[in-house]
């Protein structure tokens, strides 16, 4: 049995099977991602999900899925499952025998005397999506039936039946081209093998996806079927169906298909999962690299990039592909700040906390590579200018006090990580002297004085720690105040303290790092990684759950993020060295239950508050990929 695996009795029972999705990216910046069994819960779940760079920056919905029909003896038993108002159809589920992640997703039926396998994979650098059914076993004649569902919609959107649509095919090699709207490019819809095409087209309507209605979101849409692919198979043959947006050799598919399956890392551990789904974040795309932030619905974001990047590509050896990132950040710096989100005219730039992750991310370049040389020739002169910025005042009233510490902050913006924005506006709006935006300030003046030899910035910092101390840390509660406007210092027991211990320069003395790691570890540590509140608090809000206003309430007051994780363990390790090394182990362990859930073979965006910590957000987040790979690393140099 391989190590991610699922049998009949769990696929066949869908409280179990629809709380548990994949998600395979490529290069490129597509995606396919649906349920274990191929039940689509999601708006943003589809077997061929592509950019459309013509209509706009999002992806877009082209192939939702196929329903794949058996015929035997004139007999026909269809395979697929979708929701529809009250019940479920058809119900092909319960002909699943399992389901098998080693390494491609591989889902077996069995229908009487067949046994029928279907495997999934995506083109490295192609928009296409291929489909492999191999038939194991039959006792007589068999034919598949494959009915295409077509969306072409923004990802964020939901398809309606209309007027507008374009019924029509065009013939392709052992297929056919479809186009519903003529902004979308076309989709190929092609097998390995001749078959015959009955065109029959109509709209299947209200569709359900369970997760959007559980997010509080519009859950109903209609998807077109324009018919659908007929061929025979024997045993022992072999049939691939290939979905893409450029017209494929039906010759070449069988080779094609083997070509990726051989590129792709085995996911037969806990590591090789994590490995896996690190490479799923990285997008080459039109000359840039980019992290996406997310699956299924983020982007690229300024911050998480900075902090995701050193743990998804440095931690085994990927250098070349960390400075590919970082050069395409710098392409969008604008004075001293990072985007935000996006890119080009389409970028925001409340972030004040991207720039200096900036140069932390650069640190554990320095770290792992010992190429100082690279840094300085690259980026010592982007890493003044930020500096210059910050003390000079830049946008969204970031600036420079007297006492050396950063302030930022507007009415009705959100510029920390901790950037949850509702209709009342900031859930935690944060104005004034963040703890970690300074920790992070006096660590890049560092850093910067390391690399350039600096003076004045040698003396800033100097200040900028003197100030640090005086004005967050407070030796009786024995932690640092998260805010500081003017005479108000907000002590609520939140995680953004911790930077002031683990980052490579600390303002702190390391009996002051013990009491802070002490009251993190008491407070907010989980096994799934740190609360963003104390329990303790009167604002704790231990679940995760409702419409988008109310989870925006949780998201940071209580709710655990794991990539918090990598920081604690730094921290740690700092303090506690050899002795701390099993403690950190522990954690690192107990995530490799997690590889079944949620995310099949990867790591959450984030957990509730309260046990038993249920997964929930994004599906798999690349900082929290990205970090357990740096814990694992952290833990190796002990």
């Amino acid at each position: 049995m391989s190590y991610i695996h699922f049998d009949k009795t769990q696929l066949i029972n869908l409280n179990y099977s629809l709380d548990r999705e994949i998600i395979r990216t490529n290069r490129g910046g597509s995606y396919t991602s649906t349920t274990i069994i191929g039940c689509n819960t999601r708006k943003y779940h589809g077997l061929l999900v592509s950019p459309q760079p013509q209509i706009d920056s999002q992806l877009h919905v082209l192939l939702s899925t196929v329903h794949e029909t058996v015929i035997q003896r004139g007999a026909s038993f269809n395979l697929g499952i979708n929701k529809y108002p009250g019940n479920y159809s058809p119900r092909g589920h319960k002909y699943l025998e399992d389901f098998d992640s080693e390494p491609i997703p591989k889902l077996t039926y069995r229908v009487g005397g067949v046994l029928l396998q279907k495997e999934l994979i995506l083109d490295t650098n192609r928009d296409r999506v291929m489909i492999r059914y191999t038939l194991l076993d039959a006792h007589s004649p068999t034919k598949i039936r494959i009915s295409p569902f077509l969306a072409f919609r923004g990802y964020h959107e939901l398809s309606k039946a209309n007027d507008r649509i374009d019924q029509s095919f065009k013939k392709a090699p052992n297929g056919a081209v479809f186009q519903l709207y003529p902004e979308y490019s076309p989709l190929y819809l092609q097998l390995s093998k001749k078959n015959d095409f009955q065109s029959i087209p109509n709209w299947y309507h209200n569709i359900e996806y369970i997760q959007e209605r559980e997010r509080g979101y519009a859950y109903q849409e209609d998807l077109f079927v324009p018919g659908y692919f007929e061929f025979d198979i024997e045993k022992g043959e072999s049939v691939i169906f290939s979905a893409g947006l450029t017209e494929a050799d039906p010759a070449t598919r069988q080779r094609a298909f083997e070509k990726e399956l051989a590129r792709r890392i085995p996911r037969n551990n806990f590591e090789n999962c994590l490995l896996n789904s690190a490479g799923q974040f990285i997008q080459k795309r039109d000359g840039k690299t980019h992290v996406i932030a997310g699956y299924p619905w983020f982007g690229w974001w300024g911050r998480d990039t900075f902090i995701a990047s050193p743990g998804l590509t440095l931690t085994h050896g990927n250098k070349d592909i960390f400075l590919e990132i970082m050069d395409t950040m710098v392409a969008d710096l604008s004075g001293p700040l990072f985007p935000n989100v996006g890119s080009g005219v389409m970028r925001n730039m409340n972030s004040m906390d991207a720039p200096l992750w900036f140069f932390w991310s650069l640190q554990q370049y320095i770290a792992f590579t010992g190429d100082e040389k690279t840094v300085k020739k690259k980026y010592l002169e982007k890493l003044k200018g930020i500096i210059e910025g910050f003390k000079n005042s830049t946008d969204f009233n970031i600036h420079m006090q007297e006492s050396g510490l950063i302030y930022g902050g507007q009415e009705g913006i959100a510029l920390t990580w901790m950037d949850a924005v509702n209709s009342d506006g900031p859930v935690t709006p944060r104005i004034g002297c963040p703890v970690e935006i300074n920790a992070l300030w006096y660590n890049a003046l560092c850093f910067y004085h390391e690399l350039s030899g600096d003076q004045e910035i040698a003396t800033l910092a100097e200040q900028v720690k003197s100030s640090f101390v005086s004005t967050y840390w407070d030796e009786k509660k024995g932690y640092l105040a998260d805010v500081v406007d003017g005479n108000h210092k907000d002590w609520s027991i939140r995680p953004n303290m911790l930077f002031a211990v683990s980052l490579p320069h600390s303002p702190l003395e390391e009996s002051q790092m013990d009491r802070v790691l002490e009251v993190i570890k008491s407070k907010l540590l989980t096994p799934r990684g740190l609360r963003t509140l104390s329990p303790d608090d009167p604002g704790y809000k231990g679940y995760y759950f409702g419409d988008q206003y109310v989870r925006d309430r949780a998201y940071h007051n209580g709710t655990v993020w794991a990539w918090l994780l990598g920081h604690f363990a730094e921290g740690y390790l700092k303090l506690h060295g050899k002795s701390g090394k099993h403690f950190i182990e522990k954690i690192i362990q107990s995530f490799d239950g997690v590889m079944t859930q949620y995310g099949i073979g990867t790591v959450a965006e984030i957990y509730d508050g309260d046990p038993p910590h249920r997964p929930k957000g994004a599906i798999s987040q690349a900082w929290s990929v990205g970090e357990l790979l740096r814990m694992m690393h952290l833990v190796k140099k002990v």
